[in-house]
């Protein structure tokens, strides 16, 4: 038991309290799936916007210069971009 007491505490001084990332996480998605293009998109787009949204809160509630943070929300839009039925193959 105190193995996941050491990894929850090691992720909270890298991604902020739980409560608040979660608070900021839903308030981004809220957002993001009231615009008025959200029915428009693929399963693939709305769930890698759900996964850079919670990747957003842990910037603005845990470490913003944690490195991983950053390559996580590009790659999730790079996985989106792949995934483009228009996209020229490059």
């Amino acid at each position: 038991m105190a193995e996941i007491k050491d990894v929850l505490k090691q992720r909270g001084n890298v991604h902020g309290a739980f409560k608040n990332n979660a608070s900021i996480s839903q308030q981004l998605k809220t957002v993001v799936a009231s615009s008025m293009n959200y029915c428009q998109l693929s399963a693939v787009q709305k769930e890698a916007l759900d996964l850079i949204c919670g990747k957003i809160s842990r910037v603005l509630s845990g470490n913003p210069d944690f490195p991983d943070h950053w390559l996580d929300i590009e790659g999730y839009a790079r996985l989106v971009y792949n995934d483009l039925p228009t996209r020229e193959e490059k």
